[in-house]
């Protein structure tokens, strides 16, 4: 089979670390150089391990992990391979990780979708995303198939009129889910983010005559977001805290997330760190200069909101997806200590490959322990998140 270049490799297999957003920013500090390694190698420790539970666990027929509906519980745990600093990148891609991409592909519908039952965007983004990291040119027909599918699930009720509809411009589940949300719609530019970068001087290339309305998707991603601005447009039952301010909820009016009766009857939605993470991240896919203040506002709650002890505002629920999508945003804007409140810089590098390490159980894997919301008691999958947050820290040192 025909792989890509190197350099595609390179560029592709983390250009997760390399953001448009801060290219101005310095780079971020640094330990000493023996600490760095010391890190580095307990890291290597810890993903060789999850790494080999991964492959036991892999069903050997199908090359799929957990729900084979869903192959999205498959495309993480290849992400998790593919990036694991101890395989050898110039090395023909094991039997395993090859197995699980055919079995990806093989999961393609006559709409582009990359799916099993239901839940098309989330598949599809997850699965796209994998298959960018491959190499391989016979993924990219696959890949631009299935940014189509991505493209066509961005919502637009009101065919942008005068008064669109909170959840214009976002992408939600799909299906019979009616409404767009901050976490597939992330998930969703992540996907047709790195998928341009994969597609670019090919045959497959279409972004010049069909791509998602970046300025539309910003526009919902926004309205997740605390401020005055988007309290207004939920109506006069809404109000802010002063320390929601700056930080994500699931969808525009998320109800579903914590409330607050507020003093006049009003009613505030509790910011989370979740979501505000992928909101952050949504603004880096969209190239958003750093000086705009909804990234200022956003970097100013999670540093005073940062903690490994839950997932700000849900406690234990989707405490590895936080974790992964902390430090997913972190690394990809080349973002150093972390100034607090108090005055301390946290080192989230260390601190998280730590907490990390505390989490591992002595067969490998990892499980969320507190809660099984969002599948969190599924072994593979909180697995590949921990797997993949310890690959962007070891990146970073």
């Amino acid at each position: 089979m025909k792989t890509l270049s190197p350099l595609f490799l390179a560029s592709a297999c983390f250009a997760l670390l390399a953001s448009p957003l801060n290219a101005q920013e310095s780079r971020p500090e640094t330990p000493g150089a023996d600490r760095n390694l010391s890190l580095k190698l307990e890291i290597e420790r810890a993903l060789a391990k999850g790494a080999e539970w991964l492959k036991k666990n892999q069903d050997t027929e199908t090359g799929a992990w957990s729900d084979q509906t869903h192959p999205a519980l498959t495309a993480l745990p290849v992400m998790a391979l593919v990036g694991d600093p101890n395989r050898d990148p110039s090395a023909p891609l094991p039997a395993e990780i090859e197995k699980a991409y055919n079995y990806i592909v093989g999961t393609q519908k006559a709409d582009g979708g990359l799916y099993g039952k239901g839940l098309a965007t989330y598949n599809t983004a997850l699965s796209v995303t994998a298959l960018t990291l491959s190499g391989k040119q016979e993924h990219l027909p696959v890949i631009a198939k299935a940014r189509r599918l991505l493209v066509n699930q961005q919502q637009d009720f009101d065919k942008r009129g005068e008064n669109d509809n909170l959840f214009d411009g976002g992408i939600g589940y799909g299906g019979s889910y009616a409404h767009s949300d901050l976490s597939n719609t992330h998930l969703a530019l992540e996907a047709l983010y790195y998928s341009k970068k994969a597609l670019a001087d090919t045959e497959f290339d279409e972004t010049d005559e069909f791509d998602l309305d970046w300025e539309g998707a910003i526009e919902f991603v926004s309205r997740c977001q605390n401020t005055e601005e988007t309290v207004k447009k939920l109506g006069d039952w809404a109000g802010l805290r002063e320390e929601d301010r700056g930080g994500f909820v699931y969808f525009p009016g998320d109800t579903k997330s914590e409330e607050i009766e507020l003093d006049g009857g009003r009613t505030a939605l509790r910011s989370y760190g979740s979501m505000s993470y992928a909101g952050l991240l949504s603004f880096i896919y969209a190239e958003m200069s750093d000086d705009d203040p909804r990234v200022i506002a956003v970097r100013d709650w999670l540093s005073r909101n940062y903690t490994l002890k839950e997932n700000p505002g849900m406690e234990a629920q989707g405490l590895f997806y936080y974790f992964h999508t902390m430090a997913k945003t972190l690394a990809t804007s080349r973002t150093g200590k972390i100034e607090l409140a108090n005055g301390r810089k946290a080192d989230w590098r260390e601190e998280l490959a730590v907490k990390l390490f505390d989490h591992q159980q002595a067969d490998g894997s990892w499980i969320n322990e507190d809660s099984s919301r969002w599948m969190e008691d599924d072994p593979a999958l909180v697995t590949a998140y921990a797997m993949l947050a310890l690959e962007h820290v070891y990146r970073m040192l």
